[in-house]
């Protein structure tokens, strides 16, 4: 640590008072209860057959009274629960270790993303289809891999681009119809279908596992491809970009698409399935 010649630590400063004398910098300011929940929470974990309070207590180092408003309060918020006088674990402490592992998972599978990104040099969407909407999870692009930039909704276009058109594919018919009577088609571009019963037609030949094909049909000068991911009953998709100068490689790089995202999944997809990473 580099020191000024008054022997003070660089970076550190202290400010005269009012009557001219010098006064230390304040130490950070810490909030004692969480410190002492989180420390009471600690000791929960390293009992294996629960602890009573005043164990809790004589374990943290913490008065009997401070220990008992604390475990209501735990208890209160579902970290922890009580059985026959004994503290052990609750749901909401589960709920941050899943947290934690989905974090992981997504982390992980933009790793992934990145891979397949240099591998096929081109722009990487992961996308699922929850809750009635389209929803893009992840995007990876690059300085030679540039991404489709969203000039209109996503969602409100799943008829025009291949991401939707993929994860639509996946649906069955009154989904399909459903979403469609929610987000009419529009021709956004000469390429477009605006045509309802078109749309249906074309979802309708769509082979299981193949991927689908759009060029220009959502933005003037790009191509895409997406490859469905059927992993139980979640609806998901992996999907590339291409400048229309690249079109030609688009169906080589798809159909190697489909093949290394077999590989991924099904170990990915609780990332971004019911819950989506992120």
């Amino acid at each position: 640590m580099s020191m000024h010649r008054t022997g003070r630590p660089a970076g550190r400063t202290t400010a005269p008072a009012a009557d001219g004398a010098i006064r230390a910098p304040r130490a950070p300011t810490l909030i004692t209860s969480v410190q002492r929940a989180l420390r009471l929470l600690e000791e929960v974990g390293s009992h294996v057959h629960g602890a009573t309070a005043k164990q809790l207590a004589r374990s943290a180092g913490l008065p009997l009274g401070t220990t008992y408003h604390l475990l209501r309060t735990l208890a209160h918020e579902g970290y922890l629960r009580r059985e026959d006088g004994r503290f052990y674990y609750g749901d909401s402490v589960g709920g941050i270790s899943r947290a934690d592992t989905r974090q992981s998972e997504r982390v992980r599978l933009r790793g992934r993303m990145e891979e397949l990104r240099d591998e096929l040099g081109a722009a990487v969407y992961y996308a699922v289809y929850q809750d009635g909407e389209v929803r893009l999870v992840d995007v990876v692009s690059g300085t030679g891999q540039p991404q489709v930039e969203e000039w209109a909704d996503f969602r409100a276009t799943a008829h025009a681009h291949a991401i939707g058109l993929c994860l639509l594919s996946q649906l069955g018919a009154e989904e399909r119809l459903d979403h469609l009577s929610r987000y009419r088609p529009a021709a956004l571009t000469p390429s477009t279908s605006g045509d309802v019963r078109t749309v249906l037609r074309r979802l309708e030949r769509v082979r299981p596992t193949m991927p689908v094909l759009e060029r220009q049909e959502y933005a003037l000068g790009t191509v895409c491809a997406a490859v469905p991911i059927t992993v139980g009953s979640v609806v998901a998709t992996m999907a590339i970009s291409l400048p229309l100068e690249q079109g030609d490689r688009l169906g080589p790089a798809a159909a190697r698409l489909r093949c290394l995202v077999g590989a991924m999944f099904p170990a990915f997809v609780r990332g971004g399935g019911g819950g989506a990473v992120g």
